[in-house]
């Protein structure tokens, strides 16, 4: 499931759709130009992969409320070195944006001046997306270098840790149940424990 997936991908001046047809990529300035011009509604929820609009799953309950109950949490951790951001656009290049549910990076990078190599941690709630965020979303954050990341079942509270970035992706892939204490490679003072939010599987 950890799938390869290169930024030096992103070059070609057209993408190619499922249906075998080539397509023009979009980049960011174009999509927000849209979006400003009310040609894209502000609400829709999608992300931009090397010029390609991807649709994200609508956010059902179970999602939601693990999402509150995790950002109410790591608010409380109270750490002045880092910021916790929940849904924050992610820009990679001209071509590439995503909407992780959290991202973990140092309060001394400006909010403008955000990139991908400045994530230490990146969070996703998984829910109706889990075949997505274990799949291809994990390789493209393994391609622009994101050194973690935790894909967290909403229903069955079993978070997938992704970490030891290689040339292939990530080397190490843990599985941690609910009742155990789960804590950031590279940023230690980032633990949680999902029993202990009130959660309980489903």
């Amino acid at each position: 499931m950890n799938e390869a997936f290169h930024p030096g991908h992103f070059g070609p001046e057209t993408t190619q759709a499922a249906d075998g047809m080539p397509r023009r990529p979009w980049t960011i300035a174009e999509i927000e130009a849209m979006v400003a011009a009310g040609i894209i509604d502000r609400h829709e929820r999608f992300e931009l992969i090397g010029g390609e609009v991807v649709p994200m799953s609508p956010k059902g309950a179970r999602h939601e409320m693990v999402k509150v109950d995790l950002n109410e949490h790591l608010q409380r951790l109270g750490l002045t070195q880092l910021r916790i951001v929940p849904e924050t656009t992610l820009r990679l290049d001209d071509k590439s944006f995503l909407e992780p549910d959290f991202i973990v990076f140092p309060r001394t990078v400006p909010f403008e001046d955000l990139r991908g190599y400045h994530v230490l941690l990146a969070i996703e709630v998984a829910d109706t997306s889990l075949r997505y965020d274990l799949g291809r979303k994990i390789g493209i954050y393994a391609a622009w270098g994101i050194p973690e990341v935790w894909v967290i079942e909403a229903g069955a509270l079993l978070t997938h840790v992704f970490r030891k970035l290689g040339s292939e992706g990530y080397r190490e892939r843990l599985e941690v149940a609910p009742d155990d204490t789960l804590a950031g490679a590279l940023v230690p003072e980032v633990t949680v424990r999902l029993t202990e939010l009130g959660l309980k599987p489903c």
